[in-house]
């Protein structure tokens, strides 16, 4: 059975050196419900021992010019091209996400990969001559020294590579806190570092679970935490973070929105719904999991939403002709099984009910159907929580303002999509809406990485996005110098008072 150990100083921890236990944690593959492999967990003591290793491998890769770091950056998005079908089937094994939605995942981290590869560009500082006389100023920005991320199950390539690259092109060293569910193609991610020509230390990988989140979050050393899951754990990571003195961005949860208003190509929405609210079993935080329909197409798009639903192929990730795969664990099942039971007793409409699914020859595997949910209304327990799987809620509404105001009022902000044909309703709806990512027909709309990703609301604690501009601001520290060289026997004399123009 693989074994799946931190990655610290350059090489993977050996049993022996994790001096807190060791305690370990199953890996299953979804599918089966099978145990795969075991993960080592990481204690307080050993997160020290990995964050002292960051510290004294940073000071010199701070101090190495942009264009080495940049060599080495190009060298590890080739690796990364070169090891995505074997990531991908990682990432299928342990997750549970079909082979081609996992290879999206590591096509769209790669993106941001490629943007940290611009980073002499990125990273230039301002100048300005003759600010006073014969005085110049000029800033630049400097690394952070250790940050560290903290990332979710659902995405255990992408949202590594959206912190990582970034991190580390402007002179940082990073450690990773997987999630302990699917820990392995972590330690993939540290070999192609390493090939690429990664200095030992720079990247770091803590398997752990809550025990080395905690150790993170108030260790000295750290300088910075990124963080994504849900919003309970992005709230309580942005106060003790804050609290030691950290930068933080943590995102958290989401209820996305997918309007629809009667002017739409309704075929052509439900086919976007579809995919957006049961692609990767609905364990997105962008999935589409609320429609929002105006009440004159409202049963005409419900038919062909269900149609859909009906038609999705359900099975293991690995098999090619599978559209969605299980959902993550055992307890995720029941506790979405659960949610679609809450609405059905609340009084909605279970048009589609994906409870009690089966897959023949996957019978213990964690399978939820794809179920759709007419009848929803905001005082709902499934429209209130956020469900993270494969469940669609129908809200009618009478108009585009209606559903504005809909959207708005929900605690969470972090994406939202409207279908329709008029192009001034889709730029009242982007105007008005309180929202991070809005989508036009577009249904989940995850910025490219020179933009940066985030939400609003409960979906953000903390000021900064992840990846693009935002997170170079994130990942380091302005410094302004203020200069001039006078001649000696022209100089001025020095003034006990504050000058705008001291050079004078």
């Amino acid at each position: 059975m693989r074994q799946t150990t931190s990655w610290i100083d350059g090489r993977p921890a050996t049993t022996d050196s994790t001096t807190s236990g060791p305690r370990r944690s199953p890996v299953l593959d979804p599918s089966t419900g099978e145990q795969v492999a075991e993960v080592v967990l990481a204690g307080a003591d050993d997160v020290d021992r990995a964050v002292a290793s960051a510290v004294r491998a940073q000071v010199a890769w701070g101090e190495l010019s942009l264009a080495r770091r940049v060599n080495v950056l190009f060298s590890f998005r080739e690796l990364l091209k070169g090891a995505a079908d074997q990531l991908a089937r990682l990432i299928s094994e342990e997750h549970g996400k079909t082979v081609t939605d996992a290879a999206g995942e590591v096509a769209r981290g790669l993106e941001v990969v490629e943007f940290a590869c611009g980073l002499p560009q990125l990273l230039k500082g301002e100048f300005s001559g003759q600010a006073a006389t014969g005085i110049d100023v000029h800033s630049v920005r400097e690394p952070l020294g250790v940050v560290a991320g903290i990332t979710p199950f659902n995405f255990p390539v992408m949202v590594p590579l959206w912190m990582s690259p970034v991190a580390i092109a402007t002179g940082n060293a990073f450690v990773l806190k997987p999630s302990e569910r699917d820990p392995s193609p972590s330690l993939l991610l540290a070999e192609l570092w390493q090939r690429a020509g990664l200095p030992d230390g720079v990247f770091t990988v803590v398997q752990g679970d809550r025990e080395a989140v905690d150790a993170l979050l108030v260790h000295p050393d750290v300088a910075a935490v990124s963080f994504v899951g849900s919003t309970p754990v992005a709230r309580h990571i942005h106060r003790v973070a804050s609290e030691h003195g950290k930068r933080v961005q943590a995102l958290g949860g989401a209820k996305n929105h997918g309007v629809v208003l009667a002017d739409a190509d309704l075929a052509d929405a439900a086919d976007q719904l579809t995919a957006a609210a049961y692609g990767a079993a609905g364990e997105r935080c962008m999935a589409l999991s609320v429609a929002v329909v105006e009440e004159s197409v409202a049963d005409q798009l419900i038919t062909l939403l269900a149609e859909r639903a009906r038609a999705v192929r359900m099975g293991p990730g690995s098999d090619e002709g599978t559209d969605m795969g299980p959902v993550i664990s055992a307890q995720a099942k029941e506790r979405i099984e659960g949610l679609i039971s809450s609405a059905e007793q609340e009084g909605a409409t279970l048009v589609v009910d994906g409870r009690g699914a089966r897959v023949p020859g996957h019978e213990n595997g964690f399978f939820v159907g794809p179920t759709l949910v007419d009848g929803v209304t905001p005082q709902m327990r499934v429209y209130q929580e956020e469900v993270f799987g494969p469940v669609l809620d129908v809200v009618r509404v009478r108009d585009l303002a209606e559903a504005v105001e809909l959207v708005n009022a929900n605690p969470y902000g972090n994406g939202t999509a409207v279908f329709t044909s008029s192009g001034e309703a889709a730029r009242t709806f982007r105007r008005s809406v309180k929202v991070g990512m809005v989508g036009i027909n577009v249904p989940i709309p995850v910025p490219v990485a020179w933009h940066s990703f985030g939400g609003w609301k409960d979906s953000l604690f903390g000021e900064s996005h992840v990846y693009g501009p935002e997170s170079i601001r994130f990942y380091t520290r302005g410094k302004v110098t203020t200069e001039r060289w006078p001649h000696r026997a022209t100089a001025p004399a020095a003034s006990f008072h504050f000058s705008g123009d001291s050079g004078r």
